[in-house]
């Protein structure tokens, strides 16, 4: 697997993962609807642990920043 995913994005899906995983465990949101957002946490979780999302592959999507070469002039 090749990362694709740069540090804002994973910053933003563990900020997104806390928030729906708080709303689901005080019960703000309750059943199929709790337990389906819940799940989209783990899954925003996991990919920004791993830095890699297989939704962006098809549609060669990187967040990743380009590599700065160190030349000189």
């Amino acid at each position: 697997m090749k990362v694709n995913m740069g540090l804002a994005d994973r910053i933003i899906r563990v900020i997104i993962a806390a928030i729906l995983g708080t709303l689901y465990f005080t019960g703000i949101i309750p059943g199929t609807l709790g337990i389906v957002l819940f799940l989209l946490a783990i899954v925003f979780a996991m990919t920004s642990l791993i830095s890699f999302c297989p939704l962006y592959v098809p549609f060669k999507f990187n967040t990743v920043g380009k590599k700065k070469t160190n030349t000189k002039i």
